[in-house]
């Protein structure tokens, strides 16, 4: 019998009915076209709403990189060169302000701690630099509330290199922090080299990252929030209206942040609320300040006016099988701890594929509750929100007999694997 005759032949002795088709002919596929066959096994979820064909997004917009997501589910709407990595200028605030929420959160620092104002901080971030400033004194004690006031609404350089300085001992260990707490949050790409967005080299981020902390911050900080949409502060006697032009333009507007340097353009994080559902937008790279508020309200607007959000599965749902190796069973099921929503056009004409991705097989034994992957929605063949599946229960290791079995099943396809890759 030939061997790749064999393979199916075996394949059929220990998938699951449901998923022996796709992974078959996903190796056909990869035989017949030359290509790696992946370690990561793609199962086809049981539920997909489908519609008519459409271009995704139908819009165009003169901004290099841009996003649009809806808030609650992360699930994106509109996406253009969203991984490629800019100087986020200003945007990257966000970046620190979210460690000193975190310390405060971890009761690590309290809003009344008092920070000085260092002579580095005061020449690099305050009068003396020409940059966006909070004017606080050379050698002055500010406290952390009235930094962070500083930071958001003023966008005070001076105000981020004091709460570096006053939480790390110095910018350049901030940076560290920085970096480790983006890695948490699953920001993968973003590096930073100083605290507020100041012309460094190492500074780049996406509008997808940019996105996905703006996100992170308005769920997991909602008090602190609030001072994103505060519409002017005033400290050293000196008043400053909010940087952010949507809080005037557009109804339900509450947030975030601007962002300027010659090499990076012009930024944006905005985001707004409308009959109860919140969009974030990011744009970076584009010509004028002008330009970026209406590019960011556009799509702001767009998106409120064209989408709705629909629910594929709910809490709990049975999303699929995996597929365990030397268990006494040989699979288990998956599912999901929260809703798996994802906005679709009102008209209709959005196709949605919803499928459970996951390195695989799971090997024995293997507890309840486990994360093992994820189930991912794609709008009209784009990533539309990924949301992490779980095992739903505990599988014992198997008998000598089914280790055995599995073990020459998974040797069979290793084998044909390795074939397949030198062909």
């Amino acid at each position: 019998m030939p061997l790749f005759s064999f393979m199916f032949a075996y394949l059929e002795q220990w998938l699951p009915r449901h998923v022996r088709g796709l992974v078959t002919l996903g190796l056909l596929a990869a035989v017949l076209l030359g290509g790696p066959i992946s370690t990561h096994l793609a199962f086809a979820a049981n539920n997909s709403v489908q519609g008519a064909k459409k271009e995704e997004g139908g819009l165009d917009i003169d901004a290099p990189t841009a996003i649009l997501i809806e808030a609650k589910s992360g699930s994106v709407l509109f996406e253009k060169n969203a991984d490629q990595l800019l100087p986020p200028s200003s945007m990257m605030k966000l970046m620190t302000v979210e460690v000193v929420f975190s310390k405060l959160a971890a009761g690590d620092i309290k809003p009344t701690d008092e920070f000085r104002i260092s002579e580095n901080a005061w020449r690099r971030g305050g009068a003396p630099s020409g940059g966006s400033t909070m004017f606080a004194a050379i050698n002055s004690r500010v406290s952390v509330d009235d930094l962070l006031h500083g930071a958001i609404i003023q966008s005070g350089n001076d105000a981020c290199i004091a709460l570096a300085e006053g939480i790390a001992g110095s910018e350049m260990d901030f940076t560290a922090l920085m970096t480790a707490r983006a890695r948490e949050l699953g920001l993968t790409r973003s590096t930073f080299g100083n605290s507020n967005g100041l012309p460094n080299p190492i500074n780049k981020m996406s509008v997808r990252e940019l996105s996905r902390l703006a996100r992170h911050i308005i769920l997991t900080y909602p008090d602190y929030y609030q001072l994103f949409g505060q519409r002017d502060f005033t400290w050293n006697k000196i008043s400053q209206q909010n940087r952010n032009p949507l809080l005037n333009s557009l109804d339900g507007a509450d947030g975030l942040k601007t962002g300027y340097t010659k090499e990076g353009g012009y930024g944006m994080v905005g985001s707004a609320v409308q009959n109860g559902i919140r969009l974030i937008v990011v744009v970076n790279g584009v010509e004028s300040a002008d330009d970026r508020a209406a590019e960011a309200k556009r799509l702001l607007e767009w998106g409120f006016k064209n989408f709705e959000l629909r629910s594929v599965f709910d809490s709990g749902d049975t999303v699929g099988y995996g597929k365990v190796f030397g268990g006494d069973s040989g699979s288990v099921k998956l599912v999901t701890k929260e809703p798996v929503k994802v906005m679709v056009q009102k008209n209709g004409s959005d196709k949605l594929n919803a499928r459970v991705v996951y390195q695989g097989p799971i090997r024995a034994p293997v507890e309840a509750d486990k994360q093992v992957g994820a189930i991912k929605v794609w709008r009209n063949g784009n990533i539309a929100v990924e949301v992490p599946v779980f095992t739903a229960d505990a599988v014992g290791t198997g008998s000598t007999a089914r280790r055995a079995v599995d073990g020459v099943s998974e040797l069979v396809i290793g084998l044909v694997r390795a074939g397949v890759e030198k062909l």
